[in-house]
């Protein structure tokens, strides 16, 4: 299918990672069938039959129509109400298997990037090492079982990648069944 899809900012490449695919289905927003359909989160109180198209996702009708977000607000501390209100109503989610939160950097959000293993974490030094200190925080004492568990990283538990969206730093957090 040649139809270009919109851009967003925040989730540049939502069809790699996984949240938007061809699909011969009609958008429950705007009732056409576009060739492409979200396929991730969307949390709202309302009843809501079928998914959605890119475009509603991009113009806000999505979440307008059925009053819900495509992400939660949670990591998006201090970043501006137009930032926060384009993550959560304008920009696709994503799958995971807890629940997915953005991350910022920069007094903005950072542009979700896609799950990866210890592979592509390691390839991104900048994450891996701010990954490595959040986990410290979270209670890791043991550098070995530390290391281990980092990679082991697309078995049991994996990265959720960022990029900031100023100065180009790689962040990540650990999703794990």
């Amino acid at each position: 299918m040649n139809v270009s899809l919109p851009f967003f900012r925040f989730h540049p490449d939502p069809v790699a990672t996984g949240s938007i695919c061809e699909a011969a289905e009609a958008c429950a927003c705007c009732e056409r069938d576009r060739g492409w359909i979200y396929t991730a989160t969307f949390y709202t109180a309302r009843e809501v039959s079928g998914r959605f198209c890119p475009w509603c996702i991009a113009d806000g009708s999505a979440a307008e129509r059925f009053e819900g977000e495509f992400a939660d607000s949670v990591g998006l501390d201090g970043v501006g109400e137009d930032v926060l209100h384009e993550v959560t109503r304008r920009t696709p989610g994503f799958r995971a298997w807890q629940d997915p939160h953005w991350l910022a950097h920069c007094q903005t959000a950072a542009a979700f990037v896609g799950e990866v293993g210890y592979t592509e974490l390691a390839a991104r030094p900048d994450a891996l090492a701010q990954m490595r200190a959040d986990l410290r925080l979270d209670g890791w004492r043991d550098e070995d079982q530390l290391e281990q568990f980092l990679t082991h990283l697309g078995e049991a538990a994996t990265a959720m990648l960022f990029r900031c969206t100023v100065c180009r730093t790689h962040l990540a957090y650990v999703d794990a069944s």
